[in-house]
């Protein structure tokens, strides 16, 4: 895993000194003021001696091309850059090694960096950074305002002008070269000095990383308005992912560590490196471009930018061969598949050169085999996914018989018809009949609504609409399958249903008795269900202003969390207390004024299962629109748990997901306007309070992304998948809601202007548009700017 391939003594300590190491060679300080440069590829050669500055050498770096390799070395005389295979060439013809120096009298130079391109070089002495050519002795810029010593300096990767510094003033600053100004400067970080930094490409940001182990990641965008994007405590991340490990070793009988062996020490983030540059592009699958690595004192930490967490540590402590217990400093090179690390001793006058393979732990991103949305099988026999209602004759008559009529046969009495005057004419015929105008019409319109949704739209942003509901909390927003109306779960104990267009009054509902937790339609749009704090579900259906199921009197001794219709609408779903329900139900859309008080619906228990550890239910999300057997059910024990309605028991159990319970678990479910790849509906979304967003991946049963840009510390704000699969969206207590690209961490809108917290976002199935509700009763109806000219209305086909 770790192989130590050269192990130098010093004659002195170089536990806070800058050394170089690239892919092809390491240098070290000798005597104080020559170096020596060692083959990394055989480091049995004699190494190359260099010899020029008079001062003792403080800093050391070897530039970013491999031909030809260069290598800075400052002290407080002078700064030289060296051409090593020249100086190996004459020292071959028994000439003298000499470099070319590009820097006089800078003082103590603490970091050097060269740019991407070797043509500049970054010189911090003090507070102040020096921008040197590489190729004569010239000070291009000097950059002087940070209010204390500069400890680090990095160019940025896609833009050759911009760089960026950390300082023990603990703030990090983009300096634009072109103009030796400050573009953006950060506040306050940390409490502790800032020790480094890494740019990443890929995601176009920057992580800077302090003495105590914290790290802060920005983004880093052409305006240079940087913004936060995560931040990682490295010791947490290790916590939690001993623990993890811990439940492994138990597992497999592996005795726990003892006491002595997790006393707490400080992780200072002395370097960080991206991991992109450094894995076998010959090999695609093992490329990663969210990971990076950590050097601190005690060793190598890899660690996932997208989901924040730790996936392997290297511990000097657990290699008994290694020449070194603590890390002073580090110079961490890429490599096609390895590392080449080069590292000193905190305490003792040692340098040691390491080879560390990442793809020899690659293996933590190995899962057992995970799951599918789509079903691999047909329902097995003895499955609740078969099971009928058993009593079908009860709804459904045999229309033979004879059926009871009112004496008038007219379902609602009217008139008597005694009073009106005889007919004279029997059964003529209407031979002028005209055919229905209006037929037409309705498959015109349909025939628009059915366009496919744009899959290469803008995320919606652009403000439309805004609508109030009277000052009363939206907990829950959902759209009907052919985005024509919206249903709104108040917490007034009342649902709303409103047109797609939010115009006119809408249609309420009202027959619970505390806040609606849940509001759900049916697949084919012909009914809905609301479950309610009260412990009751009721089913509506279009037209009826009473429920034609109520599900209630005591049938559930805590609230229902969550409640939906399952398996394209032969189930009813709920969650209530550590039970997860699964009903058939039959609605009756017959409607008789006289036997009005007749419940002709019918509810029947399919099965009830409970969670491994009888824990509470917060949160539920399964697939209506196709078939599928899997569940995904949320605990108050912070697990995410996998249930198999095939065979009704639960399969897999994903402890700790979060550091609170899950209160919103969302499935990435497309619609009937848009097509993704199968693969994507094996994503879903979860929230939990103070803990941020994370996307999962159902196939591995790992996070895959986090996102943590929105504020959510009290209330249960909720999220969504665009139809396109592209877009999330979720709610936030700073009176935004936010939108974020599933590719990035980073918010792509803060939409702003609401008048309270934003509990409930929901996007809609057949146009780009974004409908968020608040805690104080108010809709926001939010339009893509590319789709801003297609007709959101489409209120005229309801």
């Amino acid at each position: 895993m770790i192989l130590e391939k050269l192990s130098l003594s010093c004659d002195r300590l170089l536990s806070h000194r800058q050394l170089a190491c690239c892919h092809s060679y390491s240098g070290i300080p000798l005597l104080g003021k020559d170096m020596l440069i060692y083959s990394n590829i055989d480091t049995e050669r004699k190494p190359l001696l260099l010899t020029g500055h008079h001062n003792e050498i403080s800093a050391m770096t070897f530039g970013k091309g491999s031909s030809p390799v260069l290598l800075c070395s400052a002290s407080a005389d002078y700064v030289i850059v060296w051409d090593i295979e020249l100086c190996q060439r004459r020292t071959q013809e028994g000439k003298i090694a000499a470099g070319t120096v590009i820097g006089s009298l800078l003082g103590e130079t603490a970091h050097l960096s060269f740019c991407f391109s070797d043509e500049r070089v970054a010189a911090c002495s003090g507070a102040t950074v020096y921008i040197l050519s590489s190729k004569r002795h010239e000070v291009i810029s000097t950059l002087t305002s940070h209010c204390a010593p500069v400890t680090s300096a990095e160019f940025c990767p896609w833009n050759k002008d911009i760089l960026v510094t950390t300082s023990e003033d603990r703030t990090f600053k983009v300096f634009d070269l072109k103009t030796e100004a400050v573009c953006y400067e950060s506040f306050v970080l940390s409490a502790v000095p800032l020790l480094s930094v890494v740019l990443l490409e890929e995601n176009r940001q920057l992580i800077t990383g302090s003495a105590d182990g914290q790290m802060w990641c920005f983004s880093l965008p052409d305006d240079h308005k940087c913004h936060l994007v995560t931040k990682m405590d490295l010791q947490k991340m290790e916590k939690l992912h001993q623990m993890h490990q811990g439940n492994v070793s138990h597992e497999e009988g592996v005795t726990e560590q003892s006491a002595e062996d997790n006393v707490e020490t400080s992780k200072p983030v002395l370097k960080m490196a991206s991991c992109s540059s450094y894995t076998d592009t010959r090999n695609e699958q093992n490329k990663d471009n969210s990971w990076f690595c950590i050097g601190s004192t005690d060793g190598l930490y890899v660690v996932d930018l997208a989901t924040s967490e730790l996936l392997t540590a290297i511990y000097f402590k657990d290699y008994t061969n290694l020449s070194i217990t603590m890390a002073g400093s580090w110079s961490i090179s890429p490599g096609w598949d390895h590392y080449m690390l080069l590292v000193s001793s905190l305490f003792t006058p040692r340098v040691v050169l390491l080879k560390f393979r990442l793809c020899d732990h690659q293996g933590i991103r190995a899962c057992k085999e995970g799951f599918s949305v789509f079903p691999s099988s047909p329902p097995l026999p003895e499955s609740p996914l078969n099971a009928e209602l058993k009593k079908k004759e009860v709804n459904h008559p045999n229309k033979k018989g004879i059926k009871e009529q009112p004496l008038v046969f007219h379902s609602k009495v009217k008139s008597s018809g005694y009073t009106s005057a005889p007919r004279r004419t029997m059964f003529s015929p209407k031979t002028n009949a005209q055919k229905n105008p209006s037929s037409k019409k309705p498959h015109k319109i349909s025939s628009l609504l059915l366009r496919d949704y744009p899959a290469d739209c803008a995320a919606p942003s652009i403000p439309h609409i805004h609508q109030s509901t009277g000052n009363k909390p939206v907990y829950c927003l959902q759209y009907s399958g052919d985005g024509k109306q919206i249903l709104c779960g108040l917490g007034d104990s009342s649902v709303l249903l409103y047109k797609s267009s939010l115009a006119g009054s809408p249609t309420v509902y009202t027959g619970h008795d505390k806040p609606v937790s849940s509001v759900s339609w049916s697949l084919n749009r012909q009914c809905w269900l609301s479950a309610s704090e009260d412990q009751s579900l009721r089913i509506w259906t279009n037209g009826s202003a009473e429920p034609a199921i109520i599900m209630g009197d005591g049938l559930f001794s805590k609230p229902i969390r969550s409640a939906q219709f399952y398996y394209l609408d032969k189930f009813v779903l709920l969650a209530s207390g550590p039970s997860l329900y699964l009903y058939l139900y039959n609605v009756d859309i017959k409607r008789d004024d006289i036997k009005r008080y007749h419940q002709r619906s019918v509810v029947e228990l399919a099965r009830s299962i409970t969670t491994t550890s009888a824990t509470d239910i917060t949160a539920l999300a399964a697939i209506n629109d196709f078939y599928s057997h899997i569940v995904l059910v949320c605990a108050s024990d912070r697990s995410i748990q996998v249930f198999d309605m095939n065979k009704g028991r639960v399969a897999s159990e994903l402890p700790d997901a979060h550091s609170r319970a899950v209160h919103c678990i969302t499935q990435n479910k497309g619609s009937m306007f848009s097509s993704q790849a199968p693969d994507s509906y094996n994503l879903f979304l979860t929230n939990a309070v103070t803990d941020g967003m994370k996307i999962w991946d159902l196939r591995t049963l790992r996070c895959v992304r986090r996102y943590e840009n929105h504020l959510n510390r009290c209330h249960p704000c909720s999220s969504a998948f665009s139809p396109c699969g592209r877009f999330i969206a979720t709610g936030s207590e700073d009176n935004c809601g936010y939108v974020y690209d599933i590719r990035s961490s980073s918010y792509l809108h803060k939409l702003q202007r609401h008048s309270d917290t934003v509990l409930s976002v929901t996007f809609n199935p057949a146009t780009p548009e974004l409908l968020t509700g608040t805690l104080d009763g108010n809709l926001r109806l939010f339009q893509s700017s590319s789709g801003a000219s297609v007709s959101h209305d489409t209120s005229a086909a309801v």
